[in-house]
Formats: C-alpha cells, structure tokens, sequence
C-alpha cells in the first residue's frame, strides 16, 4: 500500500468536503496497489506530460491526477469530472499550473456573472 500526499490545489478541493465526502473520495487512491498501477483498467488510466508519467483516477464526481515517486502517490490535482481543467488535463492539452487556476470554474462563473 502506498503513502498519499497532497499538493495545495489538492488540499484546497478536499477541505470544501465534509469529512465524511472526503474519505468516501480518497479511498480508491489509498487503496491501490502496484500490481493496479502496472496494469491500469478503468477508472484508473496512465498518460505522459513531457519526461514525466501522470495517472488519472476517477472517484465519484472528482478524478484525482498523481505521479508515483517511490513508496509515494502525490496528488497534484483533484477535479471536478465536468470542469474545464479536467478536460484540459484528460486530453493533454498544454497547461501550466497558473493556467488551471485562472481557469479555476470561480473564475469562469465571475466572468459570465460580468456580462448578466
């Protein structure tokens, strides 16, 4: 079993949960395995950005996008499943991280509330 760490964006999206909501999300990231890892089946998929190998996991209405280092999966983003970031990052678009936060769905919502 492995250790799971959070980045920021990850803590942020958790904390906006009950307790209650966030174990129910986290489970099926604490419960892989590294026999899933090397054989990933839905909902869990493998894609590259750069040099780098990212997973995807999809958990109720949120997927969870992790690097293993070692003994480690540390999450860098929980999303949303209907977010624009979530798209962005599924069909490997080039995104910075300040791009996914000036793209944060807040952000979207106040530039349409700008035009109401």
């Amino acid at each position: 079993m492995y250790q799971v760490t959070f980045s920021e964006q990850s803590m942020r999206e958790l904390n906006r949960l009950g307790p209650m909501e966030q174990l129910a999300l986290i489970e099926p990231i604490s419960s892989l395995k590294p026999a899933d890892l090397a054989h990933p089946r839905e909902p869990l998929g493998r894609f590259h950005r750069g040099q780098r190998e990212f997973y995807r996991l999809r958990s109720g209405e949120y997927r969870f996008y992790f690097q293993v280092q070692e003994e480690t999966l540390h999450t860098h983003y929980i999303l949303h499943k209907n977010s624009l970031e979530d798209f962005l990052l599924r069909n490997k678009l080039p995104v910075s991280e300040q791009q996914l936060v000036e793209q944060h769905s807040k952000f979207w919502k106040y530039l349409e509330s700008l035009t109401k």
